[in-house]
């Protein structure tokens, strides 16, 4: 991972959920390896294609974040150091640097009979008041929060004159994805959504971050049973086998578990796995995908998958797996990845989807696209391509 010179600009990263599992991984994380008391696994943009590609480097990164709860970042770090999250001996290395992210954080909460303009101004100014005060070249918005229920249909939703309208004295018009989103979007902000929550997927927010002129990326990052899927399902349809069902059974504990027992919250992550599957074959599949909340497990996660397909003369034949992981390391480099590849396209001038990130989704923004090889191939290219010389230092 490249070192900071001293004089590189510095970018900020507000994380939603900032005192969250995820985003004290990332802070952790961003910080030993900048201090090269840790490695660079899981980092996808340490990787060869990607160390020519002007990113900036983690030792750049400045953090801070919305959140609605108190407990102090340390405090956290300590917990998931005592659950086998993160490696106890680097939590002394990195207390200056999660002290430093605490004092950042504010709070997120929307105030009684607020409306929703107010609150997203008071959030925008959060972050507008964050990078002015370390000088930062830009912030990029990383919702890290708690998955949240889909919000119903609305037509605000799909024009941004009557969306900006409806704010001014709405309390409850956008799930608060939405309203960071769009919070973002005022404050100049690239927005990346982690979570299966509607963030920035509403239409009148994509006119609003091109109207502003900055990119987002999301929704649902890929980092286990998904993961596994988007790399296995195009295996099917190459090699002309039908794919017949796959079902899968997830179960997990912490903070998702939780939130993921109201099915309400679950429907966005479970027709987001499904979906991605048959937009891949080309073809409904059977099957369903089940969460189930075991709290003991804390940050760990199991899936178990059965699939079925059919060959040559219609021979039925099968095959499953288990994936075992800890969700939060494995989505805190990814976050880490989004954030210096979200930046990148920033000073390119990009507003609005950027689907070469897509590689990183369960439902990518702007994309259908569910290939892991091809949306890495989408990935790299784009990362490489030559920066617009008239584009200025975004603000």
């Amino acid at each position: 991972m490249r070192a900071t010179t001293g004089t590189s600009p510095r970018i900020g990263v507000w994380m939603i959920g900032a005192r969250g599992s995820v985003a004290t991984a990332a802070t952790v994380g961003a910080t030993a390896i900048a201090a090269g008391s840790a490695s660079c696994d899981g980092c996808v943009t340490d990787l060869p294609p990607f160390r020519d590609a002007s990113l900036p480097a983690l030792a750049d990164l400045v953090f801070g974040g919305h959140d609605i709860v108190s407990v102090p970042l340390t405090a956290r770090a300590g917990q998931l150091a005592r659950a086998g999250v993160l490696p106890a001996t680097l939590l002394d290395g990195v207390r200056g640097a999660l002290e430093a992210a605490d004092r950042e954080i504010r709070d997120g909460s929307q105030r009684p009979g607020e409306p929703q303009a107010e609150a997203a101004a008071r959030f925008a100014a959060d972050i507008v008041s964050f990078r002015e005060r370390h000088c930062l070249e830009q912030v990029v918005v990383v919702n890290v929060s708690s998955t949240e229920p889909l919000p119903d249909p609305d037509p605000a939703f799909l024009d941004l004159t009557e969306l900006d309208e409806v704010l001014a004295t709405s309390t409850d018009l956008l799930p608060p994805s939405s309203l960071y989103a769009y919070a973002a979007f005022r404050a100049g902000c690239a927005y990346v959504n982690f979570t299966p929550s509607a963030g920035a997927s509403l239409p009148a927010l994509e006119q609003l971050a091109r109207a502003c002129g900055v990119p987002h990326a999301g929704r649902d990052g890929k980092t286990g049973e998904t993961l596994v899927k988007s790399a296995l399902a195009p295996m099917f349809t190459q090699r002309a086998l039908r794919l017949r069902s796959w079902s899968g059974t997830n179960l997990l504990g912490g903070g998702d578990g939780a939130t993921l027992q109201d099915p309400e919250a679950a429907r966005s992550k479970t027709e987001s796995k499904q979906r991605s599957l048959e937009e891949t074959v080309g073809h409904p599949v059977q099957g369903q995908v089940h969460i189930d909340n075991v709290p003991e497990m804390g940050e760990w996660k199991t899936a178990w998958d059965h699939i079925s397909f059919e060959g040559f003369l219609g021979v039925r034949m099968s095959m499953q797996f288990t994936w075992q992981g800890c969700d939060s390391a494995l989505a805190a480099p990814l976050v880490l990845d989004l954030v210096r590849l979200a930046a990148h396209g920033r000073r390119r001038g990009e507003s609005g989807a950027l689907t070469a990130l897509g590689f990183f989704f369960k439902d990518p923004a702007g994309s259908r696209e569910h290939n892991l090889t091809l949306q890495y191939e989408a990935l790299t290219a784009w990362a490489n391509a030559p920066v617009p010389a008239a584009i200025g230092t975004p603000r």
